[in-house]
């Protein structure tokens, strides 16, 4: 019995030595391995090779040039008159609308009738100094109709300011207060702004005065409706009422943007906010202090973007340039054969990525200033010379209701009469009756009416039918929808 206990116990103690043996062993290598990996941890980061390099981005700190240039920036007040309507007035005066006889005087009493009269309203805006002494940069719509302006400096001195001249077009306007060894602000050139970079806006939101909000230039040459002379700069630059005609700034202290208008659903800032460049407002300051107001230049075409379908059409391999949809009678443009169609691809050597592109570099011109045009006239490049004309009020072109075939494009039309002629001031055409499959795709709608054809102009409905025989998988039909005259790239079944 105990010979067989000693054997158990020899055989529990040489499991027991297998078993912590095992688990010595386990430790040690465990222990090894905790001990080299510091050691490979730091070769593997010792080796370039073994990890990227991590870029380090650092926020700007805008308070230098707040501190400098801030006290060129100005708050500006304006004050106004609105002609009010007539109205009726109880000899009572104002009910309390409690009073359980307010509305019988109201619907059944005596009324005295009051004259049409003035209403005085108020408003504010920003500027910045760009003279020593005296000048001043802001919007238009902030002083345009104001009968009395105010400009208060950041050192709180007041002044009653003078409106030089103001443009509605670029929405500039030039002030000038009396006073001397004022502080200002340098101009820069937006064309080394990028976008990406960072900027901020000095202004008095909401009567804030010096509120000063920063961001990034979000793209750059944006066209807005109604504005063709303007390329504006895009930010997410916080803009609210009261920061009109501040200054949008970039990081050297240059003022490289005049803060103007803002995209929203709401009224107010909602990340998207536009600023005229400077050098348009500058060379508009110009010519209000030295001619007391603005000329532009003038081709007399209107112009279009391009599309992938067009440039087909025209047979462009890119859809870069400003295409002519249509030349006025007796313009400059039509004096040196341009015509609808033509594609403009440079002005002066400098390339016309798109329409927006252009109307700031013509009216810019000096009218009677010749300018040299690249263009794509029927499949091939010329060079065409201009001599800018000077802009006129734009011409608004009567609104017809006018209305019998069907064809490939699916569209029924008719010609038009002599007298829709006479007010579309355009000879030939085809009316569209109804619009239905490629061309109602594209666009075209009841009222247009179709100009031309790949260039060809047209008149009757089956000359319309040959010219569609004769192309191909694309066709660009110039049309024109009430003052306007466009192409459009319909893509064929």
């Amino acid at each position: 019995m105990k010979s067989q206990a000693i054997k158990l116990s020899a055989i529990a103690a040489a499991v027991a030595a297998i078993f912590f043996g095992g688990y010595e062993a386990a430790r040690s290598i465990q222990s090894a391995q905790a001990e080299a990996a510091p050691s490979a941890t730091a070769a593997a980061l010792a080796t370039p090779s073994a990890t990227r390099p991590v870029a380090t981005v650092t926020l700007p700190n805008f308070n230098s040039i707040v501190e400098q240039f801030g006290p060129a920036v100005v708050n500006i007040s304006v004050e106004g008159t609105v002609k009010t309507a007539a109205r009726g007035q109880s000899p009572l005066g104002q009910l309390d609308p409690d009073d359980p006889f307010s509305e019988f005087f109201r619907r059944f009493g005596p009324q005295f009738r009051m004259p049409p009269g003035e209403q005085i309203t108020h408003g504010q805006g920003s500027g910045f100094i760009v003279s020593a002494d005296g000048i001043i940069l802001t919007n238009a719509h902030v002083v345009a109709d104001a009968k009395h302006v105010t400009v208060k400096l950041t050192d709180k001195r007041e002044f009653s300011a003078k409106v030089i001249g103001f443009d509605k077009p670029t929405d500039v306007a030039v002030l000038r207060i009396d006073a001397h060894d004022l502080p200002t602000v340098p101009l820069g050139d937006p064309a080394e702004t990028r976008v990406g970079d960072w900027v901020l806006a000095i202004g008095s939101p909401f009567g804030f005065e010096n509120s000063v909000t920063a961001g990034i230039v979000s793209a750059k040459s944006r066209s807005l409706p109604d504005e063709g002379y303007v390329p504006f700069i895009q930010t997410d630059v916080a803009i609210n009422p009261g920061n009109s005609g501040g200054p949008l700034l970039n990081l050297k202290g240059e003022v490289v943007g005049i803060n103007s208008q803002i995209y929203s659903r709401s009224g107010g800032y909602q990340g998207v906010s536009f600023a005229i460049p400077i050098n348009v407002a500058a060379h508009v300051k110009d010519q209000l202090i030295t001619h007391g107001k603005v000329t532009r230049g003038r081709l007399g075409v209107a112009i279009q973007d391009l599309n992938q379908g067009l440039a087909e059409s025209f047979g462009l391999d890119t859809s870069r340039g400003a295409l002519i949809s249509h030349v006025e009678n007796d313009s400059p443009a039509a004096k040196a054969g341009l015509e609808a169609g033509d594609v403009i691809l440079k002005i002066d050597g400098e390339p016309v990525a798109s329409s927006a592109e252009l109307p700031p570099k013509v009216a810019a011109t000096s009218p009677g200033k010749p300018v040299t045009l690249e263009v794509w006239h029927k499949g091939k490049a010329r060079s065409v010379t201009v001599t800018v004309g000077e802009q006129k009020p734009a011409k608004v072109a009567s609104d017809d209701d006018v209305q019998a075939d069907r064809g490939r494009l699916g569209v029924a039309v008719r010609p038009l009469t002599q007298e829709e002629q006479r007010q579309a001031e355009t000879e030939g055409g085809l009316l569209v009756l109804d619009a239905g499959g490629p061309a109602a795709r594209a666009g075209i709608q009841q009222g247009d009416v179709i100009l031309a054809v790949n260039g060809k102009p047209v008149s009757g409905v089956d000359e319309l039918r040959e010219l569609l025989a004769g192309v191909g998988k694309h066709v660009a039909l110039l049309i024109q929808r009430e003052d306007a005259h466009i192409f459009v790239p319909i893509e064929l079944s």
